[in-house]
């Protein structure tokens, strides 16, 4: 008889990232005869999409019913264990997790990005729960660093999307630019980066891509609108609604990329793309880094000229070399599963 695992994360919401990774973790969990059951905000669209049985996340008395007749909880991956978002998420997240062990069962902390965790009780009660989890892996060093400060065994492993297979085009002509809705975002980076992209690319075609419509789109059309003002003849697409392949195809038929979100960034580079980073987040900015891509701050002090001349003067080949390096490490995860 297969196991049955339940997987919790930030499904369902249409958000490429974090649906990526889960498709990413189905397959592989297929691949192993398991019987999967995704916790998701939109459990009809999830059982669509990946051919898995799906219920909704937030009916706690069905989640603590189908934990209980479980063998093993996976949650992750993505940044789910953090408040800045909110602290309810966080407290949700935990309470899936503390609810799995009560019952016995197997958990599993998938690629997490852990923190920040700004509230003291929670980061007490975080690091109490974590200390019974079977399996951590964290995608990042300072989630790793965090961990062991805590006094908690994990391994430190690269994002999951490093595994999504992408072609390496190299096509000419296309410069993409991926926004997402912050507290930080402004009219100012907006406007300067606008100007720029206008400056620089007025010959090119803009294409801008929405990840998550709900959070992403209106940003997204408020720059569409600030390019055409300040050049009405520029050509400019908006993407949103699309799927996880139709996501990396695009990505992979730009030129250049311009973007705020971390998995955008890994795609772009898994293809070779010459790209800038728009550093909201910490994770983002450590990416960029390490693949020595050219930084814009939110507050946009940056000369903007000068980062996109860096820009053009990018390597491709290092670029996808970078990626190259990061494999996705599933040995520690398959070791839990099958245990």
């Amino acid at each position: 008889m297969s196991k049955r695992v339940v997987v919790s994360g930030y499904y369902g919401f249409g958000n490429f990232g974090d649906e990526a990774i889960l498709s990413l973790l189905v397959n592989k969990l297929k691949k192993n005869g398991f019987e999967i059951v995704v916790l998701s905000s939109n459990p009809r669209k999830t059982s669509i999409d990946y051919f898995v049985n799906a219920i909704s996340s937030f009916d706690f008395y069905q989640v603590t019913g189908l934990i209980k007749q479980s063998d093993i909880l996976i949650s992750g991956g993505g940044s789910l264990l953090q408040d800045v978002t909110s602290l309810k998420s966080l407290v949700y997240y935990l309470w899936v997790i503390s609810t799995a062990l009560r019952y016995r069962k197997k958990v599993v902390i998938f690629a997490q990005g852990i923190g920040p965790i700004n509230n003291r009780f929670a980061r007490f009660i975080t690091a109490k729960i974590l200390k019974n989890c079977s399996y951590i892996s964290v995608r990042d060093s300072k989630s790793f660093e965090l961990l062991k400060s805590w006094g908690i065994a994990c391994n430190l492993l690269c994002d999951p999307i490093f595994s999504v297979p992408v072609e390496n085009k190299h096509l000419k002509g296309t410069i993409g630019v991926q926004l997402r809705n912050f507290h930080t975002m402004n009219d100012n980076l907006l406007y300067k980066l606008a100007r720029q992209i206008v400056k620089d690319f007025f010959d090119k075609k803009i294409r801008i891509f929405s990840f998550q419509d709900s959070i992403d789109l209106n940003v997204c059309e408020r720059f569409q609108n600030i390019i055409t003002s300040l050049n009405p003849s520029i050509k400019t697409e908006l993407v949103c609604g699309l799927s996880n392949a139709d996501v990396v195809k695009n990505i992979s038929e730009l030129e250049y990329m311009i973007a705020m979100r971390f998995h955008a960034l890994v795609v772009a580079v898994k293809a070779g793309i010459k790209s800038v980073a728009l550093n909201y987040d910490v994770k983002v900015e450590k990416l960029a880094s390490e693949a020595g891509l050219p930084i814009i701050s939110m507050d946009a002090s940056e000369d903007f000229d000068l980062v996109f001349d860096n820009l053009k003067h990018l390597n491709e080949h290092k670029l996808s070399e970078f990626a190259e390096l990061h494999k996705f490490d599933w040995s520690g995860f398959d070791e839990v599963l099958v245990g």
